[in-house]
């Protein structure tokens, strides 16, 4: 059984492209985004538009992770065309190339480390430094854990997250993300004055809110799952950060096409360099990469990963609100209290 460097060693074979299909799945998929946001403002009934609006959405999931790999330098790589068009697109999903591969490849090198983990995604405290934390700042963390902060991630992760923080963070290095926040303003402002605000709700703004809530939600839940492990930045290695700290999301074989098989996030982690349409034949490769831990959309699996707060060190799990708030005089007096009613009663 392989395990460590070896595992990743053995995954290089298949950490190779190929150009034709690169170039196939992108042009298709672009299409078919184009097409799906083109039908939202020529068919007639709403509810159609609602239809087509609801799949170019779930399109600029999958186009989205093929611009991810393309940041990775996986597919498409040192190719001029496929960089104009990774370059707009990141643009128009409020990702723009600086901020996106800057905070996703330090994400990559750091994935959970404790003290460093939360830079390129959600934070995480330890039990103890929550407590320790001020009311505000407590207020503070959980709100960007928040299942609405997920929800509305078009706000939230990418136009405010995304964008805005970056510019205002280092202007110089981020002006890509100052003129992507013009770009879909002004986009926004056009359409609603020219073609009237329905074109803009379903050809622009729903697109982009589902879009945007499916792809922070997938990142939350690929590193926020129960059996989830973090580690103190000594007792960190990349290979245990893959394997243990990423999950093996499985769902239905058209979402794993709308998601670009981003699922298969144990195995990107392993080896980043490996193709997003190779990943399932790289898990079929390897039983070690079959006994992944696993989450889904499944609402059951869904709520138990949004019920994760903080890493408790002594459970050596990530645990809810319900096993990190202090306890009070309250709630001792609460619990003296049923005691006394159940010895009563008997």
């Amino acid at each position: 059984m392989l395990n460590g460097k070896a595992l990743i060693i053995a995954t290089k074979p298949y950490a190779k492209e190929d150009r034709a299909k690169s170039w196939r799945v992108t042009i298709v998929t672009l299409l078919l985004l184009i097409a799906a946001i083109t039908a939202t403002v020529v068919v007639p009934y709403i509810w159609l538009k609602l239809v087509f609006s609801v799949l170019a959405g779930l399109l600029n999931v999958r186009m989205f992770i093929i611009y991810h790999d393309f940041q990775h330098h996986t597919i498409l790589n040192h190719s001029k065309p496929a960089n104009a068009l990774m370059t707009v697109f990141g643009l128009y999903v409020l990702a723009p190339a600086s901020i996106w591969k800057r905070s996703h490849d330090y994400h990559h090198k750091h994935n959970s480390k404790l003290f460093s983990a939360s830079i390129g995604s959600y934070p995480i405290a330890t039990k103890q430094k929550f407590m320790a934390m001020s009311k505000p700042e407590r207020r503070a963390y959980l709100a960007t854990r928040h299942p609405l902060t997920i929800l509305f991630g078009y706000f939230s992760m990418f136009m405010l997250g995304m964008c805005f923080s970056s510019f205002t963070s280092s202007p110089k290095k981020h002006t890509d993300s100052l003129i992507a926040l013009i770009l879909h303003f002004t986009a926004t402002a056009l359409l609603i004055i020219f073609a009237g605000w329905q074109t803009w709700l379903f050809a622009l703004l729903i697109p982009s809110f589902i879009g945007s809530a499916i792809g922070a939600y997938l990142f939350y839940a690929q590193h926020n799952f129960p059996g989830v492990i973090f580690s103190e930045n000594e007792g960190w290695t990349y290979e245990k950060a893959a394997l243990q700290s990423s999950s093996y999301m499985t769902m239905s074989g058209i979402m794993h096409w709308f998601t670009g098989n981003i699922g298969y996030h144990h195995i990107h982690h392993l080896n980043a360099r490996i193709p997003f349409y190779r990943l399932p034949e790289t898990l079929a490769a390897f039983p070690e990469l079959q006994r992944a831990k696993t989450t889904s959309l499944n609402p059951k699996d869904i709520i138990a990963c949004l019920k994760l707060k903080v890493w408790d060190p002594e459970l050596q799990r990530m645990v809810g609100r319900s096993e990190i708030e202090p306890v009070t005089e309250t709630t001792c007096e609460k619990v003296a209290a049923a005691l006394r009613k159940k010895q009563a009663a008997i």
